[in-house]
């Protein structure tokens, strides 16, 4: 698997990671023999870079990463977590005294004393220009209490704002084929930065994978049943913020620009992984099979530029308007 760095920081990572939300909850039931069997799918197929939360099933996905590291003591991979949604979503509350608090409760699930990147976890906007917050930061560092830190966000500006921060070494932002905005100023900041780009929600919440029409329904704790519209959390994690019904239609168009030997979703992971600045991808997997199915991706030949050119067109006359004025 390709390795690429955060310049920032010297660590690197594989191109294709594993986001593990799924492991967690809000994506329906997923039992810990099935979890610790996608980790190590994932693992033995190149994967070295787990991106979890302190939130992701009140810690649980935290938990079954150090467990199945510790099974695995041979394994060299990055975890990155994330903090701050644990407490109401205001400014106020992303002070030193609470990030140690939920540094020291994450160092707990995983089992270690220093966290490899931890990341503010889609903060309030203003957090991310307030410079006592990342002095804040700069202490964790400095106590060892983690190893670096990172933002993910929910806007480009957002995003912006945090790159020009002399200490982040990483931004996690929804990238995929339906949602191109980053592609136009984020990641030319970034790569001219250093600054390591982690992308997420690559699938569209499964939309780009082609296997979903306009009847399938979700279980009801699945936030794609809870959160089509904001409910719970930012409308854009769920199917990137496109309409349901708009996105099961440019899904199939999507699907039909597969070059042979690719899937839809494996279209969706590589055109992400050729965005030059993307350091990470991080498709999540509820089955070993979808583990395996997306590092393959990383192994498949670059896109033609027609194929490049025809995911462009179909973005800009069924998607864009849906998306690029909120994020």
């Amino acid at each position: 698997m390709e390795q690429r760095v955060f310049d920032r920081w010297g660590r690197q990572a594989s191109v294709i990671g594993l986001g593990t939300w799924q492991l967690g909850a809000d994506w329906g039931d997923v039992d810990d023999k099935d979890a610790l069997a996608v980790l190590e799918a994932a693992a033995e197929s190149g994967v070295t870079f787990f991106d979890t939360a302190d939130v992701y099933g009140d810690g649980r996905s935290e938990q079954t990463i150090a467990a199945f590291l510790r099974g695995r003591p041979d394994l060299r991979v990055l975890v990155a977590t994330k903090m701050g949604r644990r407490v109401d979503q205001i400014p106020e509350n992303y002070v030193l005294d609470n990030f140690r608090a939920w540094n020291d409760r994450s160092r707990r699930n995983l089992g270690v004393d220093r966290l490899d990147l931890v990341q503010l976890h889609c903060p309030p906007t203003p957090v991310y220009s307030s410079g006592e917050v990342f002095d804040a930061l700069d202490t964790l560092v400095a106590e060892q209490r983690i190893a670096a830190y990172g933002v993910s966000v929910e806007t480009c500006e957002e995003a912006l704002t945090a790159i020009a921060r002399p200490n982040v070494v990483s931004v996690q932002i929804i990238l995929n084929p339906f949602r191109m905005k980053p592609l136009r100023e984020v990641l030319p900041a970034a790569r001219e930065a250093g600054v390591g780009i982690i992308a997420r929600v690559p699938l569209a919440s499964g939309l780009l994978s082609g296997k979903y029409t306009k009847d399938t329904v979700f279980p009801e704790n699945d936030h794609r049943t809870y959160n089509r519209h904001g409910e719970s959390f930012d409308q854009g994690e769920t199917f990137s913020g496109v309409d349901f019904a708009t996105g099961v239609e440019a899904a199939a168009e999507f699907a039909a620009l597969a070059p042979d030997g690719y899937t839809p979703a494996q279209l969706a992971l590589r055109w992400i992984a050729q965005q030059p600045g993307v350091t990470t991808v991080i498709p999540g997997a509820r089955s070993p099979e979808q583990a395996r199915a997306n590092t393959a991706a990383a192994t498949l030949p670059p896109l033609p530029d027609t194929t490049l050119e025809a995911i462009r067109d179909l973005y800009d006359r069924r998607i864009k308007d849906q998306v690029e004025g909120r994020w």
